[in-house]
């Protein structure tokens, strides 16, 4: 199904209301008394000046506690969407997804090391040791399917096994080098945590997420060539082997930012872009801004489900993910096994 692009734009209009409507929402869950017209208050007088008549504790509340985090909800949601619309579009699976390729569990190796060995603390920092981590999962990923014959099923293959060692490495990791309370923080972030993060984390976030969808948006007509099979694509001009090195390192840095940030956030990227395709259609130009939308609304839901299910103790975000996306993957694994 393909829509009208009049009909597109009112559709990312309302979703992008729809978002901000999510987030000033999501600030009012908790005990504090705050309601949509003390957020609209507060948003007003710190961006246009004037008294919001909130307490100092209920701006603090708004700026410093839950505005960032769902700010960086709705981030990390679209940039996860996105990767994994990439990566299922580049690889021509539609189980691809950066948690279940083992990108994410080996952002998580690069990140859990420099908290913990300090390895390049004073040079790449997180991030960057997350960044290469990730990298290094992927490599592994597709030169494990490239021995075992390249096809897509072995490259899911190959993902799940590297998901396994980096996840073994990071539990070694943490068992040898943490204390009791560094372990029970690093597992709580493993399992994807938003909790009072810093404004300057928000702004890396997102300053990647929308520089990975923009890039995204530029090579929107590759990824339609690609889905045609790499050979079609090269027989349209495209440079399949640069081509795809750049949309993998792409997918890969958007993942480590967010791994850096979130932890693993499992089954976003798997789930969401089956959804926009059914939404939009499979033209890319129309798909990724719809899945950036749809990936935001998710994750600000999903953790706004976290914080009042258990309350008031925080449930971490990848558990709220995996509830949804593991029976979401099964019945993408069957439809596709009964074609």
């Amino acid at each position: 199904m393909q829509t009208r692009l009049p009909a597109v734009a009112a559709l990312w209009l309302g979703g992008l209301i729809l978002l901000l409507v999510s987030i000033g929402f999501a600030i009012t869950i908790g005990p504090s008394g705050l309601g949509l017209s003390d957020v609209w208050s507060s948003v007003r007088a710190e961006l246009f000046g004037g008294d919001s008549g909130l307490s100092r504790l209920q701006e603090s509340i708004v700026w410093k506690l839950r505005l960032p985090q769902s700010v960086l909800a709705a981030a990390c949601g679209a940039g996860l969407a996105v990767c994994g619309g990439v990566l299922q579009a580049l690889l021509r699976n539609p189980l691809a997804d950066p948690f279940v390729l083992g990108v994410s569990s080996g952002a998580s190796v690069g990140a859990v090391s420099v908290i913990l060995l300090g390895v390049g603390a004073g040079v790449i920092g997180m991030a960057g040791g997350a960044f290469l981590g990730a990298l290094a999962a992927f490599a592994l990923v597709l030169l494990l399917a490239r021995l075992a014959g390249g096809t897509t099923d072995r490259v899911v293959l190959a993902g799940i096994a590297a998901t396994q060692l980096f996840s073994a490495l990071t539990s070694f990791i943490v068992y040898t080098s943490a204390d009791a309370e560094q372990t029970r923080g690093v597992l709580f972030w493993l399992l994807g945590s938003l909790s009072s993060p810093s404004w300057t984390e928000v702004t890396v976030c997102g300053v990647a997420t929308v520089a990975g969808l923009v890039v995204c948006l530029l090579s929107s007509g590759v990824l339609d060539a690609f889905a045609f099979g790499n050979d079609a694509a090269a027989s349209l001009g495209v440079n399949v082997t640069r081509i795809r090195l750049a949309l993998l390192c792409v997918t890969a840095l958007i993942t480590a930012v967010v791994v850096s940030v979130s932890g693993a956030i499992g089954f976003v990227g798997l789930v969401l872009p089956h959804a926009a395709r059914a939404i939009v259609g499979v033209r890319h130009r129309v798909m990724m801004p719809t899945l950036a939308i749809i990936g935001a609304l998710f994750l600000v839901w999903a953790d706004v489900v976290g914080r009042v299910l258990i309350a008031p103790r925080e449930l971490p975000i990848g558990v709220i993910t995996a509830i949804v996306g593991v029976p979401m993957f099964v019945l993408v694994l069957i439809r596709q096994g009964r074609r």
